[in-house]
């Protein structure tokens, strides 16, 4: 059983930076890939970032590469998201999400049905 909570969601001017913080419990052992999802209203669940347990691999959408950055804090099971250059479009709901993850693979997971546990979400409003 893993559990995540989400924090640092706000209201902020287009331009503008947030960090998200998720900060995760792990209850059985083994190693959990993180990821962040958004819900904008009447849209789907998208993939934003996701990040391996030892960072060694982490994933982007288009629509963030450049301008989001994923990081992990092990000691804290903490991982962030750093978003700047915000725009309208980023307005949504943001979801951390844990997958459970073999130290064996070069990739990250990103796609939602990939994802086992699930916080509750962050509200980020980005005015114009």
């Amino acid at each position: 059983e893993v559990q995540l909570v989400e924090s640092g969601g706000g209201l902020v001017q287009a331009g503008g930076s947030l960090r998200l913080s998720c900060e995760f419990s792990r209850w059985s052992f083994g190693d959990y890939a993180i990821g962040w999802f958004r819900q904008a209203p009447g849209k789907g669940r998208e993939g934003v970032s996701s990040v391996s347990p030892s960072d060694t691999s982490t994933w982007y959408a288009e629509s963030v590469k450049g301008r989001f950055t994923i990081s992990s804090d092990n000691a804290k099971n903490t991982v962030y998201l750093q978003m700047n250059s915000l725009k309208p479009e980023d307005t949504a709901v943001y979801y951390c999400a844990a997958a459970v993850y073999s130290s064996s693979w070069s990739w990250v997971p990103s796609r939602e049905y990939e994802y086992d546990y699930w916080g509750q979400g962050t509200q980020v409003t980005v005015s114009s």
